[in-house]
Parts: C-alpha cells; structure tokens; sequence
C-alpha cells in the first residue's frame, strides 16, 4: 500500500492499519474466515458463513482502532462463571477510538425485505470523512486503499460497494471491508472490544475537550457467542455497561477531572439497573428512546496528570452480568 503525506503530524490511520488488513486476509484459512471479491472490493467473511473465531475478532478489533490499539484476552473481574475477557489499551486514544474504531458512518442500500444497512467503523471513516466529527478533530488522511468494519449479516451490494470507493477516493478493488455479525465469535469479541471507544464517546458527548486526553485503558468480560441478534445484542452491552472498566490519564485541574468520574459511569444513567434487553424491549426496540447517557463503561478512574490524583466513579455489577449471559432470547 502507498500513502500520501497527510499534512496532519499525527499518524496515518491508514498507513498503519495496511499491514493488519494484508495479514487478516492472508490468514483467512487459519482464522476460519472467507474471502470473496464483490464489486471489485475484498469482502472478508467473519461469521456470516464462515464461522471465524475469537482471534479473528481481537485482529479485526486491532484493525478497526487503525492500528493504534492492542487489543488481549486474560482474566478481568466479574461473575466467577466469566472470568475471561478483553483488556483494550491506546497511547492515542481519542484518534484509535473516535477516529477510527467509532461506528459513526451510516450506509445504507435500497428499501423494504431487501435493503441493507450498517454502521461503517474503521480507519476508513478518516478518509470518507461523512462525520462532522471529523472537523473537530481537525483530522484527514490520505491514501490508496481504504478498510472499514461492519456489523452486518450480509453482503453489501456491489452498487454501495462502489458508492464508499468513490466517498474515499479510492478504486473498488483497493477497498476492504469485514463483516461481523454480533452474534458471531468474531463480532461479539470485536464489539466488546469497543469498551475504551464507548467512554471515549460518551466523554465527548459530556463536553470533556478532547485534547486533554492522553492515555486510555480498558476491559470487558467476554460473553458466550452464539443465538440470536437481540440475545447477542443484550449480552455485549451488558458486557461493558455493567462489566466494563476503564481508566483514562487526562490533563486539566482536578475537579474537571473529578466531575467526569461521576459522570462517565453507566449508572448516572435513569435506564441503568436492567439487562440491556430488557431497556431495548421497553423501548420497543426504539435505541433513541434510550438513554443515550447510559452507552458507557461501569467503572472508571481518571488521573489527572498534573496533580497525579485519581478520581473513582461507578461500580461493576457482575449479577447483572451472570444474568445477561445466562439470557437467550
């Protein structure tokens, strides 16, 4: 892959992520993945019928922060019956979260039994650049080749295909896009690998500056995968609203920092305390009826770095957790 010299200093989302995409594809037969061409594009199959796997989600996760995440699986607190999970860490966190890992670009195709839609994530979004978000960031980079993540079910159709190569600048066979159904052992680690990125994005939505992070780490419990959309759906929110921590480093005075751990939690949240099926199914499956202030981590800690003082809000609530899991629906 070639890229041009964007004029931002920081690095390119695009350049980095380049070599993540060559080896996903590349280990295709390993990771239990399929890989077809449509409409000129590169297609990668992570759980639609391809089974995938858990590695594959945590490469695909990687991917999806621009190559400015690591992303590991260990032991993370929570219910005695789930002590695996996701640990999520970026010295850049607002650019690997927001930038990139940030399903912020919706796509769409045709109407009624047929039409497809996803949310488009991935490093791709800093070149199409469809997002207002992307002016406050002040960010744009510059490539040939552009790779985007979407939770979907199906195939987009060659005729969207052609639509995100022509929004990014770049020939349809230099595009590459991985679909991960939620329900998928690839979607369901990639998606809980989102923890970091939902307190990156619930600190903007509070008005916390954005220059004033600097450092981020976080993990989740891992859900089983399998059943359907809304179990799945249930269980991966579940994971991070009641499950997740996050500790982010931030400069600023001390009471700003104080003032967003009490705000950052899930639980200053008014639909906080129920599985998150139960919140979807009240609003009739309605996520604007949602709290959107209930979208973040259970736990966190801030350090404010000129002070060297850490501030504590929320609590992990690992019954809610064993009985998200247990649930099928």
């Amino acid at each position: 892959m070639t890229t041009e010299t964007p004029s931002d200093p920081r690095p390119s989302l695009a350049a980095l992520s380049a070599p993540l995409v060559e080896r996903l594809v590349a280990d295709a037969p390993v990771l239990r993945l399929g890989i077809q061409r449509v409409g000129g594009a590169c297609v990668v199959d992570a759980g639609i019928g391809h089974p995938g796997g858990l590695e594959a989600g945590r490469r695909i996760a990687e991917l999806c922060m621009g190559g400015l995440g690591r992303v590991a699986f260990g032991p993370v607190p929570g219910p005695p019956s789930w002590p695996f999970g996701v640990t999520v860490h970026s010295a850049q966190p607002v650019l690997a979260c927001l930038g990139s890992q940030y399903a912020g670009w919706s796509l769409s195709h045709g109407s009624g039994k047929g039409a497809f839609f996803a949310l488009g994530s991935g490093p791709g979004r800093a070149l199409a650049r469809q997002e207002a978000l992307f002016d406050e960031l002040d960010y744009r980079d510059a490539a040939d080749a552009a790779a985007f993540v979407m939770e979907a079910t199906a195939v987009p159709p060659a005729d969207l295909i052609a639509h995100i190569a022509a929004t990014c600048g770049i020939a349809a066979d230099r595009l590459t896009l991985v679909l991960t159904p939620t329900q998928s052992l690839a979607g369901t680690t990639q998606v809980v690998a989102r923890v970091l990125e939902v307190a990156l994005h619930k600190l903007h939505a509070l008005g916390f500056p954005l220059g004033r992070v600097v450092d981020g780490i976080g993990m989740a419990p891992l859900p089983p995968a399998g059943g359907g959309f809304l179990t799945a759906m249930g269980r991966t929110n579940d994971a991070i609203l009641y499950g997740g921590t996050v500790h982010l480093h931030v400069t600023g005075p001390d009471d700003a920092a104080e003032d967003l751990a009490h705000r950052l939690p899930s639980a200053a949240s008014r639909d906080h305390g129920r599985p998150f099926a139960e919140i979807f199914a009240a609003a009739k499956g309605d996520f604007y009826a949602i709290d959107s202030m209930l979208f973040s981590p259970a736990r966190v800690t801030v350090t404010a770095l000129d002070s060297g003082r850490s501030f504590h809000g929320g609590t992990l609530a690992p019954d809610l957790v064993e009985r998200s899991f247990r649930d099928v629906r």
